[in-house]
């Protein structure tokens, strides 16, 4: 069984890695820039074209205003990017914004803001996956008529490649981002040149279509809740900035300063491919509609159904390097591929944030586990399970996908922020150095800005999306918020119950007695064992059970037994309704209520197997029987194995690959061929 499983499970994520070797996972900072800002970067490639389909709302003459929605987006991108610069400095553990939040503002804080980002990293996925997915598809048909799948299958696989280790990953995603940005920044280079030094008239393929106006005329305060409402959708090119501060520990040293200089560079890159592709747009007279169906017309005519938007990347790259050429197949293979691996900033963000909520007890601990690769696989797993799930629901469709997002990433900017201000504070307190003071002042007034327009924005998000199903993600932000504060509450409950105390108590006494009992159903080797390592227990009282379920079985036995002079007395209980696990329990229950102060052991012969099918054919009654001991008191269950020649073949297999010895192995002794095998015809009481 060791081998079937554990040679595809080294095929897949590579050899397990020794602990000490988790420095060799850290990354440098060109590995971190596409590891934890992929998302940030590739957004460039949505973020332009949900400004101006909303935008086209009130006609293409509303698309006058991008530039300055633009502005605003880029005085909030360099705005959050300084905020997570003091952010770094002060918490370099890797906490981010819950460790932030949770030291400054109290637990509830803390955990709200995980709330709201765990929520944000699986919409990160399913919204990445999804947009990569309709890229693809425009290119591949059966791709975009099997999204749903297709999109499944892509978030297996950025699994599989993430349980390999972050490093190894990155290497491998660092790629495609690194061609995109630079595909990217030559179009931008190009399509200037073009325009400003030769004059070229560049045109993209919508540049002779109009755009029907589904509100004309629109002014006051209709005009300006909708530029508010393109500011929003704007503003998914900052989601994902936050993941760096919550990797921080994934980065060599100076792990601060390197953070620090891997957010500026991201900043800079995203905010100068935004503006740039906008300005693009402009330039070569690109045309969006929310439904292009009927909003785009040609010759005064609606194009129709048959008719497939493109996205603003796609047309602006059309204009300037030409529909068909090199470079647009290039960038466009660059950009469907780079929005997959956009995912991959919550690939590494989540697991790391998991793992402190779990160490924090938020969390169940299983997620504070590396796995083989040092990867924190338990989280990675969990991810790909909830945007799995979400990608199912919402059909792989990013238009509907989109209006969650970004709720989460902006409830968790603005509480941090606020936490960073009160960080500042409770520091100058203290703080009596003229150069140290002016540098927190400094850091303060950032902080301050930062939280007070991020609330702002998320006020607008809220107040625009809301009815587009932002909802949801509040709705998912109420549900962590409530089963982490709930996992909280059992973790201490537990704690409190097993905290040892500092005088005596009850479990540190001595019982009076022990009182033992080995369950038996036929005279074989697994009983004979069983009473044999009884004896060695010593205790008070020793005594066979047998429950009489078979009158002609249970005659036989007792025949054997005094054949044998087996020197343990055998205890008869009848069930005349042929149940075995309650007349046993019974028993043992009415024991500890005779003597409160002994304790009750109750033996239990199993066998161990070697294939999967045998679990279900063996040690049924067994494992019922403990699953009802474990909940009585003072009562301890012992179990004894035995080998069958089943186990002994799983054995020679796995020596293939490590030393392996089965439960009880070093008991057991020679094996005896001729007897191998011998009282499979009935179990030991408990064993069947």
């Amino acid at each position: 069984m060791s081998k079937l499983t554990d040679v595809p499970k080294r095929i897949l994520i590579g050899r397990a890695l020794r602990s000490d070797r988790l420095g060799e996972t850290l990354l440098p900072k060109r590995i971190a820039l596409p590891v934890f800002a992929s998302d940030p970067l590739s957004s460039v490639a949505y973020a332009p074209g949900e400004v101006l389909l909303v935008l086209s709302i009130a006609g293409a003459s509303a698309y006058a205003f991008s530039p300055w929605i633009a502005v605003a987006v880029v005085i909030l991108m360099f705005t959050v990017v300084a905020s997570y610069r003091q952010n770094v400095h002060a918490y370099p553990s890797g906490g981010g914004d819950y460790e932030v939040a949770n030291t400054n503002l109290g637990p509830k804080a803390g955990v709200g803001v995980a709330s709201a980002l765990l929520v944000d990293y699986v919409l990160t996925v399913a919204v990445s996956i999804s947009s990569g997915v309709e890229n693809l598809g425009s290119a591949i048909p059966f791709i975009v008529e099997h999204k749903v799948a297709s999109a499944i299958v892509i978030i297996v696989l950025l699994t599989l490649m993430n349980l390999r280790g972050v490093k190894e990953s990155g290497r491998f995603f660092a790629i495609p981002t690194y061609v995109f940005v630079t595909g990217v920044f030559a179009m931008i280079a190009w399509g200037a040149f073009r325009g400003l030094v030769m004059g070229d008239n560049m045109r993209a393929p919508t540049a002779d279509l109009e755009i029907q106006a589904e509100q004309q005329g629109l002014a006051g305060i209709a005009l300006f809740f909708l530029l508010l409402r393109a500011f929003s959708s704007g503003c998914a090119a900052l989601t994902g900035v936050e993941a760096i501060s919550n990797g921080v520990p994934a980065f060599r040293k100076p792990k601060s300063r390197n953070a620090a200089t891997t957010l500026a560079l991201m900043g800079g890159l995203a905010v100068t491919m935004f503006c740039g592709i906008i300005g693009l747009a402009l330039a070569t007279d690109v045309k969006m509609a929310e439904h292009p169906a009927h909003d785009l017309l040609r010759d005064g005519k609606p194009v129709g159904e048959g008719y497939t938007q493109e996205p603003v990347i796609s047309q602006v790259a059309a204009a300037v390097f030409g529909d068909g050429s090199f470079m647009f197949v290039l960038l466009a293979a660059a950009t469907a591929l780079v929005l997959f691996l956009a995912a991959n900033t919550a690939y590494n963000g989540f697991p790391l944030l998991g793992s402190i909520l779990a160490q924090d007890r938020y969390l169940p601990r299983q997620l504070h586990t590396r796995g083989d690769r040092l990867a924190f696989s338990n989280g990675i797993v969990l991810l790909a399970g909830a945007a799995a799930l979400l990608v199912y629901a919402y059909g792989a469709d990013s238009t509907r996908l989109i209006q969650l997002y970004i709720v989460g990433v902006f409830v968790s900017f603005t509480i941090s922020q606020t936490g960073m201000v009160r960080h500042w504070n409770r520091h100058l307190r203290t703080e009596t150095d003229p150069a140290a003071r002016r540098r927190m002042i400094r850091s303060r007034a950032i902080n301050t800005f930062g939280a007070f327009f991020t609330g702002l924005v998320l006020v607008v998000v809220l107040i625009t999306k809301f009815g587009h199903g932002a909802w949801v993600s509040l709705v998912g932000m109420a549900f962590f918020f409530v089963l982490m504060t709930a996992i909280r509450k059992h973790y201490d409950r537990v704690s409190q119950e097993l905290a040892a105390p500092e005088g005596p108590s009850d479990d540190s006494l001595r019982p009076s007695r022990v009182h033992s009992i080995v369950l038996v159903s036929k005279i074989h080797r697994p009983t004979l064992r069983a009473v044999a390592y009884a004896k060695l227990m010593r205790s008070d009282k020793l005594e066979a059970l047998s429950i009489n379920v078979d009158p002609a079985e249970t005659k036989a036995l007792k025949e054997e037994w005094e054949r044998r002079g087996i020197n343990v007395p055998l205890k008869i209980l009848d069930s005349p309704y042929r149940e075995i696990t309650r007349p046993a329990v019974e028993y043992v229950k009415s024991l500890r209520r005779e003597s409160p102060r002994d304790v009750v052991s109750v033996i239990i012969p199993e066998y161990v197997v070697g294939h999967w099918y045998e679990h279900l054919l063996h040690n049924q009654s067994a494992l019922r029987l403990k699953g009802r001991l474990l909940f009585t008191p003072g009562v301890m269950v012992t179990s004894v194995p035995y080998q069958l020649r089943s186990s002994e073949l799983a054995k020679q297999r796995a020596k293939k690959h490590q030393e392996w010895n089965a439960p009880g192995a070093v008991r057991r002794g020679p094996v005896d061929k001729t007897q191998q095998g011998a009282g499979t015809a009935k179990e030991p009481s408990g064993a069947e």
